[in-house]
């Protein structure tokens, strides 16, 4: 661990580290040792900070929303509706570019986490409501006929996309997006 790693509180540690992990290796992959080594914390202080891995990965997963929530904030302050929903779902088309990218880190969880009452899915759902109801204004911003339809399709071309660009080929992923969120849009 490098001296800047060890200025870092060991609970923003703990995060750091899962966040890595349960994204590159998978959250049930992940047990609490490696968790803490890595972290280079004590199981004490894990606990102290996490009742229990569960409450980590919905951390985990809820700070994960929170910087998306911003990131689309700001193209929402900057953008008209048109360009704000183009430019929310390119993000979406451009991250399955990246080198580190496995998928959205929220279908990831949500298959590791069927039971729709966990804790952890209740974040997922969370998330996935706030997403729908930002698509489903831009629609309506658009006058689109339909809003709620149009929101539910961009839902399903996003989590198309997240999933596609894991396993095909990345870049005709994020254009055949473009293309289906203009159609929609049109």
């Amino acid at each position: 661990m490098t001296t800047a790693d060890r200025d870092i509180h060991p609970k923003d540690r703990l995060l750091e580290t899962a966040s890595r992990l349960f994204y590159a290796v998978g959250i049930h992959a992940v047990g609490v040792d490696r968790l803490t080594s890595e972290a280079s914390v004590t199981r004490a202080t894990f606990y102290r900070h996490y009742p229990g891995k569960d409450d980590l990965v919905a951390a985990y997963l809820d700070t994960t929303s929170r910087r998306i929530r911003e990131g689309i904030g700001a193209i929402l302050k900057a953008e008209p509706a048109r360009e704000a929903l183009a430019g929310t779902m390119g993000v979406i088309g451009d991250r399955t570019l990246d080198d580190d990218f496995r998928g959205c880190q929220f279908l990831n969880a949500a298959a590791e986490y069927p039971d729709p009452a966990h804790k952890v899915r209740q974040v997922i759902d969370d998330h996935r409501e706030w997403f729908f109801g930002v698509l489903r204004e831009l629609a309506a911003e658009l006058g689109h006929p339909d809003p709620e339809h149009a929101a539910r399709v961009l839902v399903l071309l996003r989590d198309g996309a997240l999933h596609g660009g894991n396993l095909d080929d990345a870049a005709t992923v994020r254009d055949t997006l473009r293309r289906a969120v203009a159609d929609v849009i049109a």
